[in-house]
């Protein structure tokens, strides 16, 4: 990132235009509607863009490795494939929580709204929240280290990290257990309301940390499935 800082740039740049494209078109349109769940527009943006980097740079990860040719190369390291990705993955999600934080002060501005930033509550919940999203990037990633080519299904999953963030949860309790909506609905109160790490009922918190565990065992264990019929296939290393 500091090394190609116009690429870093850029990348800021545009997530904000984005934004600024669905303020101002939406006040245009929508008018108050958009005024009276601005709050919520700005949280479920700044969680959107954080899942997209942790869920899309795994795969884009392995992607990059495989056509450079280096892919095989980490598997000469003294750990695990899968453990070597996870500490990837993890980096990615701590800079992307960082590259979201500054997204969200720029919207703050631009909107001139308020919300409660309490990060003793909005850390655990993003971080738990971006693993149960993390497994989903790991099932990609097993597909990735095999089929290679499967950006174009990236298309139809960032419009459906909209309906996880959107998810009517309070309304649908089933929806909870699906990645990302149980951050999305915590989050939200966190930060529109003020409730606190410790006030939530143990049951809520119980649901966003099983889901960030049971998602991301499954992912894990599907990439070891993915990378060792990668092996026997031939294909690890090729493009």
């Amino acid at each position: 990132m500091l090394r190609y800082p116009l690429n870093l740039l850029s990348g800021l740049l545009t997530m904000y235009l984005f934004f600024l494209m669905i303020f101002y078109g939406g006040s245009t349109i929508a008018g108050e509607a958009l005024a009276d769940n601005l709050e919520g527009i700005i949280i479920g943006f700044f969680l959107w863009s954080m899942a997209w980097s942790a869920f899309a740079d795994l795969t884009w990860n392995i992607t990059r490795e495989a056509q450079w040719g280096t892919l095989e190369q980490l598997y000469m390291s003294v750990h695990r494939f899968e453990y070597v990705m996870l500490v990837k993955s993890y980096t990615n999600v701590v800079l992307s929580f960082l590259t979201g934080a500054l997204i969200l002060l720029l919207m703050l501005l631009t909107t001139r709204e308020t919300v409660h930033l309490d990060l003793i509550t909005i850390v655990p919940i993003v971080l738990l929240g971006l693993s149960s999203i993390l497994g989903i990037g790991f099932i990609f990633g097993g597909l990735a280290i095999i089929y290679k080519r499967i950006e174009n299904v990236f298309q139809i999953l960032s419009f459906g990290l909209v309906g996880l963030i959107a998810a009517p949860v309070s309304s649908v309790p089933v929806l909870r257990g699906l990645p990302l909506t149980q951050s999305s609905y915590l989050l939200r109160q966190a930060m529109q309301e003020g409730t606190r790490l410790w006030q939530f009922p143990v049951a809520e918190l119980v649901i966003l940390l099983g889901c960030a565990v049971g998602y991301l065992t499954i992912g894990v264990a599907f990439f070891g499935l993915a990378q060792r019929r990668a092996r026997k296939l031939g294909v690890l290393g090729h493009y």
